[in-house]
């Protein structure tokens, strides 16, 4: 299975979570750390599920990255 994965950058660190398994997260020093922890999580998360007797959740989520011109982001940093 593939899980959509969403990974954000903090000041010192990054996160990661996967939005079909509610929970489901990590944080590391490095995005490759971050990677392979999320990757761990979420087969934990699974193997939880199934021991549990709860249902897997199927993978739903998709992303996507939206580009938009310059000038739009200089109108929404100057609106906030």
């Amino acid at each position: 299975m593939k899980y959509t994965v969403l990974i954000e950058k903090a000041p010192n660190s990054y996160g990661a979570y996967a939005p079909d398994l509610p929970g489901c997260g990590a944080a590391a020093e490095t995005r490759d750390e971050v990677i392979e922890l999320i990757r761990e999580a979420i087969e934990f998360h699974l193997e939880g599920l199934r021991r549990d007797g709860d249902p897997v959740p199927p993978p739903h989520t998709t992303a996507i990255e939206v580009e938009v011109p310059l000038a739009a982001q200089v109108n929404m940093q100057a609106a906030v």
